[in-house]
């Protein structure tokens, strides 16, 4: 699966037009990257988050833990290079609806908010995101919303 999951991030680029990778295995690793990309912009990946990230990708892809390691080691291979935001987004956009593309936006929110604080760069990279997402303002703002009730945060936090 590791090889597979590499090839189609990776080797995009040699013209491969027909990955060999399923969209369940793609669509975990995308929002995974993506996940990753928002926690390390405040220049830290912190434990929090990462263990956050985990718990996400688990419940909301139903991942074995064999199958977790692999997405998130995957995941923090990749972002470790160069951000690639459009490729991530417009793997979720073309695999999955608006509503769960609303779903991946407020996971990447509580990502965001899991050490407790929202860096201006992680607020700024997620409405980029959802924009790449097509997910309305409204809509992404109601789902920070609901991730600062969730930590108990008011809305100046």
């Amino acid at each position: 699966m590791l090889n597979r999951i590499r090839s189609l991030f990776l080797d995009r680029s040699a013209g491969e037009t027909d990955p060999p990778v399923s969209k369940a295995e793609a669509l975990p690793l995308a929002a995974a990257v993506l996940m990753i990309e928002a926690a390390k912009l405040d220049d830290s990946l912190e434990e929090v988050e990462l263990h956050r990230i985990e718990q996400l990708i688990r419940w909301r892809f139903e991942l074995t833990e064999a199958e977790l390691a692999t997405v998130i080691g995957e995941a923090r291979a990749i972002s470790d290079g160069p951000a690639q935001w459009y490729f991530f987004t417009a793997t979720i956009r073309d695999q999955i609806g608006p509503e769960d593309r609303v779903e991946i936006i407020e996971m990447l929110w509580d990502v965001a908010y899991a050490d407790g604080e929202l860096h201006h760069l992680e607020a700024n990279l997620l409405r980029r995101i959802a924009g790449l997402l097509h997910v309305p303002d409204r809509d992404s703002g109601a789902a920070r919303k609901r991730v600062m009730a969730r930590y108990g945060l008011s809305d100046g936090a």
